[in-house]
């Protein structure tokens, strides 16, 4: 191990995050946006059997791929999670790789969570953003007053982010608490409003599509719906408690993720007949809402999808900028991203490069949004892979054998894998589009800059050094 005398500088984050902020983390991250949004494209495409089953399978799955994340954050609980996992099991090389494909997955959902603030606005005062007409993308008109919206939210978010945990944290917690009260509302007033029949839930699949087709290509995004829970471990080194508790506080936050989204496939699915009239709505979970349950209603949704947008950004700016600042701080990336605030003593540096990242994204218009979907879920399942991979090798050692983790860590793999072959696969009915990939081979270009301007360095430096600024391994 590293002498305390090592050449390198190690920047350190204050323990201020509760049980609560963190439990607030997960299940605000994973419910975001999408609850609210999403609801009627998954109907369309899945029906409402479909969409409900792919929805909890894919919940179901992450949380067998979570036990590798709660027993290994217990054994390491530092900045930076997967970037730290990976880089025990595998190696510096490896750990780099897994760790820039998770930097995507996050920064895309940040982007995801600030354009639907824009798509929020543009269904309750459409004719307040249509101003400043620019272009069309993909058939969906960009106008200034969207890209500006959605810009100040990003802007305002970076700011928080800087700010601190101790604003952030009791902000994450309120909205959360909204979030699961209008959902819980919601739901038990679609008994009673509008034309509420169990036959308005018809089709159940997707007729053209089939059950197996309608299931699995909501099970495909499971990643990218319930990427949050790992949040947790970036924050590890923040912790006012005990990381044992981490596998918990996920379990918590996986299983609040799934009773939401159910619940909003329902509302949207039976309290109103006519769903091809629903269905040419531009946000059809509002439509629904608006029509059953009038102002009232549609102000409540309007809050949560607010409060989701806000807790998506809240949670995955934390998230992306603690990866960024652990890459730094090891010197895999430029170690400006490891600079801390001098009052706040947070990883400014890595948050306004999200925040700069991110401000592309209103400039590409809503149909933009599935893209950044598929590229996400691809950046998050890369990392799911290997930091199950991790855990089956590191608890299969005879110091830290554990059975239990080392069949989880394997379920886990092969649970990655058939996420990865879903959406890499061209056959695959959930496979990417071409601007995914192109989008995903522009930031693997982008990573590939960074590891050949610091390989000399970081080949120079010994493994003792690395445990040190990674791990926080050294002799006393």
């Amino acid at each position: 191990m590293v002498q305390d005398n090592t050449a390198f500088k190690r920047e350190e984050l204050e323990t201020t995050m509760s049980k609560r902020f963190i439990w607030a983390i997960a299940y605000g991250s994973s419910i975001g946006w999408g609850a609210f949004i999403l609801p009627g494209d998954w109907l369309i495409s899945s029906g409402t059997l479909g969409s409900t089953l792919g929805i909890t399978i894919g919940g179901l799955l992450m949380l067998i791929i979570a036990v590798a994340y709660g027993a290994l954050t217990s054994k390491f609980p530092v900045s930076g999670g997967e970037f730290a996992f990976s880089y025990v099991g595998f190696g510096r090389n490896v750990s780099f790789i897994a760790s820039w494909f998770l930097a995507l997955g996050y920064i895309c959902v940040v982007a995801l969570n600030a354009s639907a603030f824009s798509l929020l606005f543009k269904f309750i005062l459409p004719d307040f953003l249509e101003i400043g007409y620019l272009y069309t993308i993909a058939g969906w008109d960009v106008y200034i007053m969207e890209v500006l919206l959605t810009s100040l939210v990003l802007i305002a978010f970076a700011f928080i982010g800087i700010k601190g945990s101790g604003l952030s944290g009791n902000i994450q917690f309120i909205f959360c608490m909204f979030m699961a009260a209008v959902v819980a509302t919601l739901f038990v007033r679609s008994f009673f409003v509008g034309e509420f029949s169990l036959e308005n839930a018809q089709p159940l699949f997707n007729n053209e599509s089939g059950i197996w087709t309608s299931i699995i290509l909501i099970v495909a995004i499971a990643p990218w719906m319930y990427v949050g829970f790992d949040n947790i471990p970036q924050a590890a080194e923040e912790f006012k408690f005990s990381a044992d508790k981490t596998f918990r506080l996920i379990v918590f936050g996986i299983i609040a993720s799934i009773i939401t989204y159910v619940l909003m496939i329902l509302v949207t699915s039976w309290i109103y007949p006519d769903q091809e009239q629903i269905g040419g709505a531009l946000w059809v979970t509002g439509s629904v809402v608006q029509t059953s349950m009038g102002g009232l209603g549609m102000a409540l949704l309007a809050l949560a999808i607010s409060f989701g947008i806000f807790t998506g950004l809240n949670g995955f700016f934390m998230s992306s900028s603690r990866l960024l600042f652990a890459l730094g701080r090891a010197h895999f990336i430029p170690s400006v991203f490891a600079r801390l605030h001098h009052k706040n003593k947070t990883p400014y540096v890595a948050v306004l490069f999200v925040m700069t990242v991110c401000l592309a994204a209103p400039w590409l218009g809503r149909t933009a949004l599935s893209w950044i979907v598929d590229m996400s879920s691809t950046g998050v399942s890369v990392a799911f892979l290997v930091t199950s991979l991790v855990a089956a090798k590191f608890f299969s050692s005879r110091e830290n054998f554990n059975l239990l983790y080392v069949i989880f860590g394997w379920l886990g793999a092969v649970i990655s894998i058939v996420f990865l072959v879903l959406l890499l696969y061209p056959g695959s009915p959930a496979s990417l589009t071409a601007p995914s990939y192109l989008a995903l081979g522009a930031w693997v270009a982008l990573g590939a800059l960074f590891f050949i301007i610091q390989y000399r360095k970081l080949n120079l430096m010994k493994k003792e050094e690395l445990d040190y600024l990674i791990l926080n391994e050294k002799n006393d």
